[in-house]
């Protein structure tokens, strides 16, 4: 069902985004763990104590206990989740509606090859581009964890947390390949597989702030990604992520019926 010679083209495009995504969070995730030195923790906290509404639009929150808690707080309410969703954003739209956009699909239906089989192919590309680049990140985390403070990090709790982070990723992916294969024009394919991911994070985000807004969360499917849950074993948190993922195979599945059933124009 999956062309392995369009798969390889495709994962070789990939290389350059994910170098350049891996790089960012490299940065990032290093440097906040690093931070997690008493010294820098209270920092920080000042910070929140300063501007909390800001600190906690962005998930950010004060008062860490733990390394997991600190990482939590300060890398999973915005780093770990933007980053990996604007790869998806790109890379969606690069997988399905910039061929068709450039007239370049032609060449890809035209070959001795069900439509079916390209769009799989096309929808396996872009699940192991955000597999690798959050494998990548699981990695990072646990070496940077152990070099700067041996002992400290579960390796068992930051795989939960990571699992429910592909789950919500693989969501996102969905949304930005449902784009990619409803719209033949790529600014029509970012402005919806980007502007809905966007828009519920943006919602998260006045939710995060509290008071008249906390209710926002129910119109916003980040909601469902509660890594401090998961790491509590939380049975809502687990009930999060099964949605998520059961919300991802629907939204690939939709994605490869509705590019074979479409007309291209071509």
């Amino acid at each position: 069902m999956m062309n392995l010679t369009l798969y390889k083209r495709e994962m070789k495009g990939s290389v350059k985004l994910l170098v350049i995504f891996a790089a960012i969070m490299t940065m990032y995730v290093s440097i906040i763990i690093g931070m997690y030195d008493p010294k820098m923790q209270e920092t920080l906290d000042s910070f929140a104590e300063i501007m909390p509404e800001l600190m906690s639009a962005v998930g950010m929150s004060a008062g860490a206990t733990s390394l997991l808690g600190f990482m939590i707080s300060y890398l999973y309410g915005f780093i770990l989740l933007i980053f990996p969703m604007v790869y998806s954003i790109l890379r969606g739209n690069g997988l399905m509606a910039k061929y068709t956009d450039k007239g370049s699909m032609v060449s890809l239906v035209a070959a001795p090859v069900k439509r079916r089989t390209i769009a799989f192919t096309q929808m396996i590309a872009l699940i192991s581009g955000i597999f690798i680049l959050l494998f990548y990140v699981t990695i990072l985390e646990l070496v940077v964890a152990q070099k700067c403070f041996p002992g400290h990090l579960s390796a068992g709790e930051l795989l939960k947390i990571n699992t429910g982070l592909i789950c919500l990723q693989l969501f996102i992916g969905g949304i930005c390949f449902l784009a990619s294969c409803i719209f033949s024009e790529t600014k029509y394919s970012i402005a919806f597989g980007a502007g809905i991911p966007s828009l519920m994070y943006i919602i998260q985000m006045l939710a995060n702030v509290g008071g008249k807004a906390e209710n926002a969360k129910y119109f916003s499917f980040f909601t469902l990604y509660n890594p401090n849950g998961i790491a509590d074993g939380e049975k809502s948190a687990l009930i999060g992520i099964i949605i998520l993922l059961v919300g991802a195979i629907a939204l690939f599945a939709t994605s490869i019926s509705v590019f074979c059933k479409r007309d291209l124009h071509l």
